[in-house]
């Protein structure tokens, strides 16, 4: 990636760079570093290590004063759905970073792995390092405001902070008073790519299925279908 194509970048989230290489950085795999031993900087696990306190920070400080009639358990949940993987990662698409990323051949061509996907969040909060090392505390805190935090009004209206399990636990209780139970329904596959069914079930009713690499996985796929179809 040529530093025109990290301009674009830094001129997409309106952030001016002293230094662009420390940007640059942010969006180096250490995969790539393996196969271009050569290259003139380093990978970006010192920047994410970085960025993720900061992120820790700002998201703490800005829960803390958002919300102050929620207790701090409350609190805990919604900003584990605020740095979470998965909510970095979408943040991450919106903003196109794969298009930036030095990658090896090999994880250049794994794309819809669950490793791409930490792959993405690592990189979201290298920039956030990225940025607080070249401009400071507060324009890393308005970037992490600006993209990571604009949905959270409705995270925390609609209780998207609970984890599916949790929420479908919670209206299966608030409307039928049952807990609802998982069941193992099939295990598959070798003992390195395990496979597993389970089912979702509200007083012995088989409500959906869900699959996953884990029970746990399974578990969480089953109760996210379920939210869908009780419209819940």
């Amino acid at each position: 990636m040529q530093k025109d194509k990290v301009q674009e970048f830094a001129k997409k989230i309106n952030i001016d760079f002293n230094n662009i290489n420390l940007l640059k950085q942010a969006f180096v795999h250490k995969s790539f570093i393996n196969e271009n031993p050569g290259f003139k900087l380093g990978h970006n696990e010192r920047l994410e290590f970085l960025g993720d306190a900061v992120l820790e920070l700002v998201s703490t400080d800005f829960l803390f004063k958002k919300f102050n009639d929620k207790p701090e358990g409350e609190l805990t949940n919604i900003r584990a759905s605020l740095v979470n993987s998965h909510h970095l990662t979408l943040v991450a698409k919106e903003l196109e970073i794969e298009k930036y990323l030095f990658l090896s051949h090999g994880e250049e061509k794994d794309k819809d792995s669950k490793a791409r996907q930490y792959i993405i969040a690592n990189c979201m909060e290298a920039i956030i390092g990225a940025i607080y090392l070249d401009n400071g505390y507060a324009n890393a805190k308005q970037f992490i405001e600006k993209y990571i935090f604009k949905n959270v009004d409705e995270i925390v209206d609609k209780k998207l902070y609970l984890d599916p399990k949790t929420q479908f636990q919670e209206k299966a209780q608030e409307l039928y008073n049952i807990t609802p139970k998982y069941k193992l329904l099939e295990e598959s596959g070798p003992d390195h790519k395990k496979s597993f069914v389970v089912g979702l079930y509200v007083d012995k009713k088989l409500i959906t299925k869900g699959r996953g690499s884990s029970k746990q996985e399974a578990e969480i796929n089953a109760a996210i279908l379920g939210l869908k179809k009780k419209d819940w």
